[in-house]
């Protein structure tokens, strides 16, 4: 099968491999037909490996060496393990991106993305971006006949978002901003007006993904190269300040902007990964009394059906998507274009 392997910083070749072994017990084998690619993907191709354990054995997956990119896929069972129910071969189902151990106390608690052994297939285990893909039939949900493949391939990312969103306690009524309204920051616009939230403010630096953003949802647009935010966001909120503010944008100023725009007593969600330790002004904060939490990943069975939900019943996926290219373009059309800035929405793989 061919499957785009990581060798390391600005190293990853399309390559014809062997076959996924048979599967083990609890798991199956994915003909993958879609896979997506994301920020994490095209930061690791440019700049790392960050998360990758090309040199280590450390890792709670156990792997050493090139590893099989791509944490968001569709796919039909080929093969199923010893002990795999509730599927069956043929059937088409969409992966979650991680494993969990099931029995730590995060775990035990409904928070396995916090799991002490958790890690993700296409980061820390061989993943999707191939024709075969072996994983866990624990982390797998099933994709509704009226669901294409393109949305279902969205359903991880999809989950992240509506993570995010339970995190952040969101009530009818109240006024929501969100720093970055590329990849993640796409689909907590989308979740959102799906759940019903009608002040909607989008931030970001591109008039390409704001007016996206405006079809999925968003009730403003807010240029930050364009206008001063804090006096927009002020405007629109009658001087209060956003109610939640979500930073999914990652870019270093992001943080203090999200406590600047946001009111007295509401919330801010970090969900953007910075790539240097950032300064906050907490004495700010403390006044204020903002509320600062974070989130990271989704929680599997409570997530994903969720999204797979959204993404079979809306035409959010349709509007998210920018294109579908091959995989022997995944480098130049696909990760260097997410690096570049050269991609306004999302960019799924077909790995037929």
């Amino acid at each position: 099968m061919r499957a785009a392997i990581y060798y390391g910083r600005r190293d990853v070749r399309i390559e014809s491999i062997p076959e996924p072994e048979s599967p083990g017990p609890g798991e199956v084998v994915l003909e993958v037909s879609r896979a997506g690619i994301c920020g994490t993907d095209a930061a690791e191709f440019v700049h790392g490996p960050f998360l990758i354990p090309l040199h280590s054995k450390h890792h709670a997956s156990g792997h050493q060496g090139p590893l099989i990119l791509g944490h968001e896929f569709v796919g039909r069972i080929v093969a199923g393990g010893a002990d795999v129910q509730g599927f069956a071969i043929g059937q088409r189902v969409v992966s979650g991106a991680a494993m969990w151990c099931g029995q730590c106390r995060w775990c035990t608690n409904g928070q396995s993305n916090l799991c002490t052994r958790y890690f993700v297939y296409g980061l820390h285990a061989h993943g999707g971006l191939a024709g075969l893909a072996k994983v866990p039939a624990q982390m797998c949900y099933a994709v509704p006949d009226g669901c294409s493949d393109e949305s279902a391939a969205m359903a991880q990312p999809l989950a992240i978002a509506l993570h995010a969103l339970r995190r952040a306690n969101l009530e009818q009524g109240q006024t929501l901003a969100v720093i970055g309204v590329g990849g993640i920051g796409a689909f907590i616009l989308a979740a959102a007006h799906a759940q019903g939230l009608a002040h909607i403010i989008a931030l970001d630096v591109d008039d390409a993904r704001l007016e996206r953003a405006a079809k999925l949802g968003a009730s403003f647009l807010v240029n930050v190269r364009q206008e001063d935010p804090f006096a927009a966001i002020s405007w629109l909120t009658d001087g209060d300040g956003a109610d939640v503010v979500i930073e999914a944008s990652g870019a270093p100023p992001s943080p203090g902007l999200a406590l600047a725009l946001v009111r007295r007593g509401g919330r801010v969600l970090l969900l953007g990964l910075q790539a240097q330790p950032s300064t906050l002004d907490l004495h700010d904060l403390v006044l204020r009394e903002v509320e600062l939490i974070s989130s990271n990943g989704h929680v599997c069975d409570v997530d994903l059906p969720a999204a797979v939900g959204l993404l079979a019943t809306t035409d959010l996926a349709s509007t998210v998507l920018e294109r579908v290219i091959d995989l022997d373009a995944l480098v130049p059309d696909g990760l260097l274009a997410l690096a570049e800035g050269r991609s306004h929405g999302k960019i799924l793989v077909n790995t037929t």
